[in-house]
């Protein structure tokens, strides 16, 4: 769900577990304006000793004593994040926070929301965090809205786990002899809105010849996009490789759509945590190098089909 730049600009989303279980402690469904919520934490009764929750004592007090960290995420983007068929969310971010949540004794509560209000949402405090294949990117560490260059917030700062590009797709076996961004001129893209596919079609559209107008057609999630695209009404789909691919694997079976060319604009995903917010951004490091090195974070990778875009550490703000 690859907001400029891959999982994207200040509106990006450009939104990754195991042959292991990873434990998932309870589901919480919240009702209001329509958003559902899912926690992913850990199994343990005792998460508050040492044993069961290492990490605890570097979360913020107020963050312990809830046991809870609110997560604001579009639970759209399979497989980072989707509701599966019982309406359970899963993936690899929910997977990740589970594990993370074991090493933090927390649990992370997951709450559906349109990518491109997630960090309105993370400046309001209605979620602690933003978790939702968001790619790491200057503007938004800046609060720089990349369309305009205007400033709009004081910006976030990234923790970083992943490494993901962008792809094109098309209707299987009918790619119209599209294989970079530049053969999409005189054609029509479906993106979901606010994500760095958005973005690298603007900017496409812009070089485009003269009578060979690229139309870019942007909706709220991309299982809309690919809708769309399913249906004839368009002639390819562009979306972060992981959920490109993935779609490219189960959509109809493997029969709807293939990839065409190379992932491009390669970049971090990040956890979106605010400014002010320090204490937590440092935990939250802390957790992840934690599952990185006890191999957990190798496993649900696996599980997931996406090893390829495995870090070696958690990183701050690396996005460029």
């Amino acid at each position: 769900m690859t907001a400029s730049t891959t999982r994207r600009t200040t509106a990006t989303r450009t939104r990754l577990a195991s042959v292991a279980s990873i434990a998932v402690a309870g589901a919480l469904i919240l009702t209001g304006c329509g958003d559902q919520t899912e926690s992913s934490g850990s199994e343990s009764e005792d998460t508050g000793s040492a044993v069961a929750a290492p990490l605890a004592d570097q979360l913020p007090k107020e963050i312990r004593d809830k046991g809870v960290i609110k997560v604001g995420s579009d639970i759209a983007y399979a497989p980072v994040e989707f509701k599966d068929d019982a309406g359970k969310t899963v993936g690899i971010d929910p997977d990740l926070a589970a594990a993370m949540g074991k090493q933090l004794g927390v649990t992370f509560e997951f709450e559906n929301g349109t990518f491109d209000t997630l960090i309105t949402g993370l400046r309001s405090k209605r979620y602690d965090i933003a978790m939702s294949a968001m790619t790491d990117t200057k503007d938004r560490q800046d609060g720089v809205d990349s369309d305009t260059g205007k400033k709009v917030g004081e910006g976030v700062d990234f923790v970083d786990y992943f490494t993901a590009g962008v792809s094109i797709y098309t209707k299987k076996g009918d790619d119209q002899g599209i294989a970079t961004w530049s053969d999409l001129c005189g054609k029509t893209i479906v993106v979901q809105r606010g994500t760095v596919s958005e973005d690298l079609a603007k900017a496409e559209a812009e070089k485009c010849p003269g009578g060979q107008k690229l139309t870019i057609e942007a909706f709220d999630n991309d299982q809309q996009a690919q809708t769309r695209l399913r249906a004839g009404g368009a002639d390819a789909g562009s979306s972060d490789f992981p959920v490109a691919a993935y779609a490219v694997k189960t959509s109809g079976g493997g029969k709807d759509f293939e990839l065409v060319g190379e992932q491009v604009e390669a970049a971090p995903y990040g956890i979106a945590v605010a400014k002010s917010s320090t204490e937590l951004r440092d935990a939250l490091k802390a957790a992840l190098d934690a599952v990185i090195a006890n191999g957990e974070y190798g496993k649900i990778l696996e599980k997931w089909g996406v090893t390829e875009g495995a870090v070696t550490e958690a990183t701050v703000n690396g996005g460029k």
